[in-house]
């Protein structure tokens, strides 16, 4: 792979009060003041932080003064990952710190949908609403550690029983409404959830789609549920009754009297469950902690977002990535979360650019394929809309091709922080990213995340300079999963991450730091399909795939091509005597989208004679 080593254009570079207004910034003057320890450079302080991690997680806690009900006895054990315990003795509650800066001089929700125009939701009216559903669920039996799981759009209900659910100390974990019922049936059964919150139906790209069928599947297969949470979004006077144990939203909210409870839970208590689909198997259900993702989200949307309290964060997104729980963290800062729910080309590509002025935002985040489809486009949102407060764009999910950069220089804004970030639902955060007081360079991510000791690696473990290798990180963090469900001997778990280096984090992306320390991800090293920005399993295609009688064996791979497009080609092997059919290709396409979802569906389905294995006898896609 040849990647070059010349230096690219520099894009950007901070102002001094853009550097001296930064959140890094206070947080280096806080380190001088009271640890006596001073930084001349990022880089510096990046090689602190991994050198001393201990001590850089605990200065991390005292300067947000985070808020635990009791003391923690050290802040790391000695274990080795992924065995690390954290901040031992402490007890907190991630909900109690997103209310810590509730205010009523700004909102805490902005939120527009395709059917909805842009509406504000008060700290107030937000702090009622937690506080009612989080009575409805206790009142329901709902206790630490149950699981309270969610079939909802980007909406300001989905951010509400979120933060209910966290605040008994219940556990999180929702699916996007596009999924199909088997595709979250893979997901909510392993988890096995006490209270399901659904929608009636959603619309995306201007059509609805009802989804009563699929929740009354979903109440079917989970045979834990006690309770039904509808959510009428298409249909306000959607049938509850017709539902088993179900209660309307407006039912379960109603009593607004009630005081917001927080209940205090172990720092290593769970939060949420994520799910990162794999090359076999049932999605990985990842598991984190109250207070690994309370450090992680306030270092990262801090010194790494400059998220300032009074500016608008948003990132499109929708409840089943990782970026929707990541959003939710603009709250601990003090800033007002953006939510949109819709299709990001419905009527047309400029409608987020549109948003963005009509919001004020400050921080626009997206998936690097969107940016590339506005520049594909030939859009001009600079000279078409006023991104006057506009100061940082976010770009995660797949790497941004150089043009990408150049694109938003030239036709976005030619002095916004361009913040291209890539991490994962493993850690629900991004490793590397963005860094306020040092330069962007075209076609690079800036720097190594604060307290994430990331490297490149050849085959035999030897750190590579400029040079493309395996991403390893070899020290432990907070946001690392506490533990995937249903793992009790924690196998799959250690599968994921070390078998290739032992007791070293292997994240299956190919990356290149350079000698300015900055670095360039090159895609997936290992068999999980990242489909438009979002990681998806091999697995699920296959599932899908083998329900069509017509086709024998199948293997699907998606290639990232130049200029940051993608292409994901199916190729089958059908049975004796069958064609491949336009019908038949519709067929499959059908099944892979109402057993999934759309992002399932490939670009092309190809017929071939065989399908490759290796040596050992084992089929290639199972690698």
């Amino acid at each position: 792979m040849d990647t070059g080593t010349h230096t690219p254009r520099l894009l950007w570079q901070p102002s001094s009060d853009f550097r001296q207004q930064s959140q890094l910034q206070r947080f280096f003057d806080w380190l001088s003041l009271h640890k006596g320890l001073r930084f001349d450079d990022y880089n510096k302080a990046w090689e602190w932080s991994v050198a001393f991690p201990a001590d850089f997680w605990e200065s991390v806690w005292q300067f947000f003064d985070v808020k635990s009900h009791t003391p923690y006895r050290q802040v790391m054990s000695d274990d080795p990952m992924p065995h690390t315990r954290w901040f031992e003795g402490s007890t907190l509650n991630y909900a109690e710190h997103l209310f810590r800066h509730a205010g009523e001089e700004r909102p805490a929700i902005l939120f527009q949908s395709e059917r909805q125009p842009l509406t504000a939701i008060s700290w107030a009216s937000l702090r009622a609403q937690v506080a009612a559903l989080a009575a409805y669920l206790r009142a329901q039996g709902v206790a630490p550690g149950d699981r309270v799981a969610a079939y909802l759009p980007n909406i300001p209900e989905a951010t509400i029983a979120f933060m209910a659910t966290c605040a008994i100390g219940a556990v999180w974990s929702s699916c996007s409404p596009d999924f199909g019922a088997n595709s979250v049936l893979d997901r909510f059964r392993q988890i096995e959830p006490k209270v399901l919150l659904a929608v009636d139906g959603y619309q995306y790209n201007g059509k609805a789609f009802d989804r009563l069928d699929v929740v009354r599947q979903l109440c079917g297969e989970l045979p834990t549920l006690t309770r039904l949470i509808l959510v009428p979004y298409l249909d306000a006077n959607a049938p509850v009754d017709s539902l088993p144990k179900a209660a309307s939203w407006q039912t379960a909210t109603a009593d607004t009297s009630q005081a917001l409870v927080f209940t205090p839970v172990p720092f290593d208590h769970p939060i949420w469950i994520l799910y990162s689909s794999g090359t076999t198997g049932l999605p990985k259900a990842i598991t984190h902690s109250h207070g690994g993702a309370l450090l992680e989200h306030y270092k990262y949307l801090a010194f790494h977002n400059d998220v300032h309290a009074g500016e608008r964060f948003f990132w499109f997104s929708t409840t089943g990535w990782m970026m929707w729980n990541f959003v939710q963290a603009a709250l601990l800062l003090g800033a007002t979360i953006v939510l949109y729910d819709g299709g990001p080309g419905y009527p047309d590509l400029d409608v987020l650019w549109l948003f963005t002025q009509e919001a004020g935002i400050q921080h626009f985040g997206t998936s690097a394929p969107y940016l590339v489809a506005c520049m594909r486009g030939g859009l001009t949102p600079g000279s078409k809309y006023n991104l006057s407060a506009l100061r940082s764009i976010g770009s995660t999910g797949s790497p941004l091709p150089p043009e990408a950069f150049d694109w938003v220089y030239e036709h976005v804004k030619a002095d916004v922080w361009l913040c291209s970030m890539s991490g994962g639902t493993d850690v629900c955060t991004a490793f590397v990213g963005g860094c306020p007081i040092e330069p962007l360079y075209e076609g690079e991510i800036q720097c190594r995340g604060l307290g994430c000791a990331l490297y490149a690696w050849d085959e035999q473990g030897m750190p590579l300079l400029d040079e493309v290798g395996e991403m390893v990180i070899v020290k432990p963090m907070p946001s690392m999963p506490i533990y995937f469900w249903n793992d009790p001997d924690g196998l799959r778990y250690h599968e994921s991450y070390f078998d290739m280096y032992p007791g070293v984090w292997r994240h299956g992306d190919w990356v290149k730091i350079t000698a300015r320390h900055s670095l360039v991800i090159y895609g997936r090293s290992d068999a999980t399909l990242n489909r438009q920005g979002v990681r998806i399993g091999t697995a699920e295609v296959y599932s899908a795939v083998h329900k069509v009688a017509e086709v024998k064996d199948s293997l699907v791979v998606n290639l990232e091509l130049s200029g940051g497009r993608h292409y994901m080609p199916l190729f089958v092997i059908l049975e004796e005597g069958v064609e491949l059919t336009k019908a038949l290709k519709q067929q499959i396409n059908q099944c892979l989208r109402s057993e999934y979802s759309p992002r399932h569906v490939p670009d092309e389905i190809i017929a071939v004679p065989d399908i490759p294995y290796t040596i050992s006898g084992k089929n290639w896609k199972r690698r």
